[in-house]
């Protein structure tokens, strides 16, 4: 795909009601999970973004059937838990760490060989935190240096129950491991210090399975499910992504007298530490009508300009918003004071290093900007920054969105090399922030 450079200009107030595209955790497992259940599944609002289509062309090819319909719902038909078929090609999961891992997980209890790889970003990404405890169940794995990608999965016909504590918080990890515990006799657990996204443990038990949870004395979390179980086939409506959300609302909050609604915004506790985070800062955000569908939260946001200011963000919070902290600091570089994010190491080994392209890209606009192995701290001044700069992306649909947000607020340009790949998992995000009376275009 050519290279598609991007710039963002500073303009007037942005307004709008728009509803950005649905949750990307949900709908790669509302199609997995259909795949796997017995029956018939519908899915309204299932993000079609390249990363999710990856997944719907995989798990066609380990024979489950996907079809969209014409008034734009998705149907599935499920091949049961155990009744995937070997596939006879390789399953390629473009940029997608989520559906890679997750589906590394689902075959690696099936008794055949699947072979996976990725877009040059993804390849670059580790595989080995899913390897290591799929291994313990009885899969093998023939992958390249440093367990990364593109490697064979070879699934087992024995598979055998772990319980299995993570050693960082990852919800892709713990979805693989109880993706693979769905074939395996016996209790299958994982053990999590920091609770990450739920979205497994809720889908799981909209479709029927008795997912069960228990605090330990050391207060880490254990989740545990029963292999052998049915799935019986659920209708999904898939909430609209509180990430891709981030990008409109953090853009009201920073171009004067804008105000933004944003309709069915999944509100799940464990994904909203932005919010939260953006709340102490002094954001203008209302969650209105809040409800839940499918087993998931979700509300209309509201959400007014506002003069930020400067926060130290709890390390704790990080596993709930560790996909925002680009976008949180665009806000901070806009902000009154010091925003000191810690426990964000993570950030290193997501489509690209984050942590490293926030902060050059940051410094490039006129940001004072300190970091560290797991660190950073961005010193706002009160206002948006001067900007004027053109920022190197490495493929990262998150560091395009991000910057050309700043753009928008800074007194320059704020131009991005490539924003091709936005669309992998935001479709229309140009088009989408254009309608509310952004600036973005070609250039």
């Amino acid at each position: 795909m050519p290279a598609k450079p991007l710039v963002a200009r500073k303009g007037g107030a942005l307004a709008g009601t728009v509803r950005v595209p649905g949750d990307k955790s949900i709908s790669h497992r509302s199609l997995m999970f259909g795949a796997l259940a017995l029956g018939e599944t519908r899915i309204e609002g299932l993000l079609t973004g390249e990363d999710v289509l990856r997944t719907a062309d995989a798990l066609r090819a380990l024979g489950a059937s996907i079809e969209r319909l014409d008034d734009g719902t998705w149907r599935t038909r499920g091949r049961g838990v155990g009744g995937l078929a070997e596939p006879s090609r390789v399953l390629d999961m473009g940029n997608s760490g989520t559906a890679a891992r997750l589906l590394m997980g689902l075959v690696s209890t099936h008794p055949f060989t699947s072979i996976f790889t990725g877009d040059a970003s993804l390849v670059k990404r580790p595989m080995a935190r899913v390897t290591v405890p799929l291994s313990k169940m009885g899969a093998s794995f023939v992958l390249r240096s440093n367990g990364r990608l593109p490697g064979a999965v070879v699934g087992t016909n024995m598979p055998v129950p772990i319980e299995y504590r993570l050693p960082v918080a990852s919800a892709q990890v713990k979805s693989a491991i109880l993706l693979a515990g769905l074939n395996t006799p016996g209790r299958t657990t994982v053990i999590e210090a920091e609770p990450t996204r739920d979205h497994t443990e809720r889908m799981l038990r909209h479709f029927g399975v008795d997912v069960r949870e228990e605090v330990l004395e050391d207060g880490a979390l254990a989740v545990s499910v029963t292999g052998e179980a049915n799935l019986t086939a659920r209708d999904l409506v898939v909430p609209s992504d509180p990430s891709s959300a981030a990008f409109p609302a953090v853009a009201a909050l920073l171009c004067p007298g804008s105000e933004v609604r944003l309709p069915g915004v999944g509100t799940n506790t464990r994904r909203t530490g932005l919010y939260e985070t953006l709340k102490e800062m002094g954001a203008d955000i209302a969650f209105q009508d809040q409800r839940e569908e499918a087993g998931e939260p979700v509300a209309d946001l509201l959400v007014r300009a506002t003069a930020l200011k400067g926060v130290e963000v709890p390390p704790d919070r990080a596993p709930s918003m560790i996909d925002e902290y680009p976008i949180l600091a665009m806000a901070a570089a806009c902000a009154t004071g010091p925003t000191v994010m810690r426990g964000i190491g993570e950030l290193r080994v997501k489509e690209s290093d984050r942590l490293a392209m926030v902060a050059d890209g940051l410094v490039a606009c006129g940001v004072k900007v300190e970091a560290g192995e797991d660190w950073m701290v961005v010193h706002g001044t009160g206002k948006p920054p001067k900007g004027g700069a053109r920022i190197a992306t490495a493929l990262d649909h998150r560091i395009a969105m991000s910057f050309l947000v700043l753009g928008l607020a800074t007194d320059e340009p704020v131009g991005v090399d490539d924003g091709s790949f936005i669309d992998t998992s935001f479709p229309g995000f140009v088009r989408l922030m254009n309608g509310l009376g952004a600036g973005i275009g070609e250039g």
